[in-house]
């Protein structure tokens, strides 16, 4: 990813069902966004498939919206979310 930016952080990780919860600090997130999940020197890419409040599917959510996500790789709260911006 070329131009990033850090949008938010990771709150919580469900392991079993493969969902993290990621808090929006700054900028939006939308289904079909591409994104970095880093931490340390571990990192991933993946593109936002589905996004999830309550239960409920949204398109989008923004600063201070916390929403679940699948995610293709085990991560733990405290990661970061980057997004990439054109």
């Amino acid at each position: 990813m070329s131009n990033e930016l850090l949008i938010g952080k990771v709150t919580h990780f469900f392991d079993r069902i493969g969902v993290a919860v990621v808090k929006i600090e700054k900028g939006e997130l939308a289904v079909g966004d591409t994104i970095k999940f880093k931490h340390g020197d571990k990192e991933f890419e993946q593109t936002v498939s589905s996004l999830e409040i309550d239960r409920a599917p949204v398109d989008k959510i923004g600063v201070n919206e916390e929403a679940g996500l699948k995610i293709n790789e085990a991560v733990r709260e405290g990661w970061e979310v980057y997004k990439n911006v054109e």
